[in-house]
């Protein structure tokens, strides 16, 4: 992809509507991870289609950051209940993410189930390690670092808990 547009910024307000809409709705669930934050899959708005339509085709339950990226974002490293409101390249809100299962790991440690959930390319560990090899890179190296291989990855499984319409039975 040598063409990306920029993410626009996620529409605060429109994610906090959203969150307030699940959260009456699932009381219960919304309590018991009531910490949340509204962000984008990948890093143009290319990327994150791509990536939104995964999650929303049920291909995509999982997926990996940089701990380094949690920081520079201001954002805390998720816990296992935690949400997140998955935001398309325009920034309007998508999807609510609940956080199923964590791991921290350098990237070699991704495992073939792992690749698998991710749901990308051809969801093995080969394609999974080269794409994301080649998008550390260039995220590193758009923030002025380059990437190393023994930074701690973040990998995360997540289930879909709103929408109705597109959330996980």
């Amino acid at each position: 992809m040598s063409d990306r547009t920029p993410l626009t910024p996620p529409d605060v307000d429109a994610a906090e509507r959203m969150w307030a809409e699940y959260a009456a709705a699932r009381p219960a669930q919304a309590a018991a991870g009531p910490e949340h934050v509204a962000d984008h899959f990948g890093d143009s708005v290319e990327l994150s289609a791509e990536l939104l339509g995964l999650v929303l085709s049920g291909a995509k339950r999982a997926t990996a950051a940089l701990a380094s990226d949690f920081p520079a974002h201001g954002e805390p490293l998720p816990r296992i209940g935690s949400h997140w409101v998955a935001c398309d390249g325009d920034g309007a809100p998508v999807v609510v993410l609940r956080t199923t299962e964590l791991r921290l790991g350098p990237i070699d440690s991704v495992d073939d189930a792992f690749a698998h959930d991710e749901g990308e390319d051809d969801r093995t560990r080969a394609s999974w390690l080269e794409g994301h090899r080649r998008y550390w890179t260039r995220v590193c190296a758009a923030r002025g670092e380059a990437f190393d291989e023994a930074e701690d990855v973040v990998f995360e499984r997540f289930e879909v808990v709103w929408p109705p319409e597109h959330a996980d039975r």
